[in-house]
């Protein structure tokens, strides 16, 4: 028994020896194949997409200003360009209440006119409106010198007469034209809308006294009346032309606000 098992131990130590003198090498195990051995890639979860800002809700379609089509063979208007402005001045007369009138537009007319013409159809006398026949165009300086003048002539009617004026009779007010019509020559203010051709006054008891009929009798009481109406103009106007001054004023009291002397303050009174 002891000889078997020492037979089994040494036929075991000699194999190990002759494997150890015979290979020394140890086998490794054969590699895995490469599908085999590459590990899995582990997938990541998808990008989520980039948040967008919410769209702005659609703008309902702006109206045509032009409207549905035009049948054919008709065209729309251009539109009419704007105009420039105008630039007046205010009469303190008629702001005032002193005369009765309405802005005309400016007057242009080759070398005359005036930028802030009025249309006066009344004057202010004595607390009441005497109508203007006709109304005149003129300016604010013509304006504001008639009710003081007019006044003077309806407080002299009801001082002498007992009566009144019920209504002025102008002949020319704005005309372009020369002094005296002239073909040659300066132009008459009448151009510039500052200056009056009075032909006479209707009267509240019934008269029409006229420069043309009036005024050859300076004693008659229409004569008289006219007289003092000249006179009375000089206080109020820088010129005033009646019969005496030339045959070109036979029939009428002109009366205008040019300037006369070199500070402007002199007064042409015939």
């Amino acid at each position: 028994m002891r000889f078997i098992f020492a037979c089994l131990l040494a036929s075991m130590s000699f194999a190990a020896l002759a494997q150890q003198a015979g290979d020394t090498t140890v086998p490794l195990p054969k590699p895995r194949p490469a599908e085999l051995s590459a590990e899995p890639a582990v997938k990541l979860p998808r990008h989520r997409p980039a948040a967008t800002p919410d769209k702005p809700a659609p703008k309902p379609p702006a109206a045509d200003p032009i409207g549905p089509p035009l049948p054919p063979g008709e065209h729309v208007a251009e539109p009419a360009e704007p105009t420039a402005r105008i630039y007046q001045t205010a009469c303190p007369a008629v702001l005032l209440g002193k005369v009765e009138a309405k802005a005309l537009p400016p007057i242009e007319e080759k070398q005359c006119g005036t930028q802030s013409p009025l249309s006066v159809t009344g004057v202010l006398a004595n607390g009441r409106m005497v109508p203007v026949a006709g109304g005149v165009e003129t300016d604010c300086g013509i304006a504001s010198a008639l009710p003081d003048w007019i006044e003077s002539i309806d407080s002299y009617l009801m001082a002498r007469d007992n009566t009144r004026i019920a209504e002025v009779v102008v002949g020319t007010s704005y005309m372009c034209r020369n002094v005296n019509n002239g073909s040659t020559g300066n132009l008459s203010f009448h151009a510039f809308a500052d200056a009056l051709d009075v032909v006479g006054f209707k009267l509240e008891d019934g008269r029409f006294v006229t420069v043309d009929g009036g005024w050859r009798d300076a004693l008659s009481p229409e004569g008289r009346l006219l007289r003092f109406a000249h006179d009375s103009a000089c206080a109020h106007f820088t010129t005033v032309l009646g019969p005496e001054a030339n045959a070109e004023h036979h029939d009428h009291l002109h009366v205008d606000l040019g300037c006369h002397g070199k500070t402007c303050t002199a007064r042409l009174c015939e």
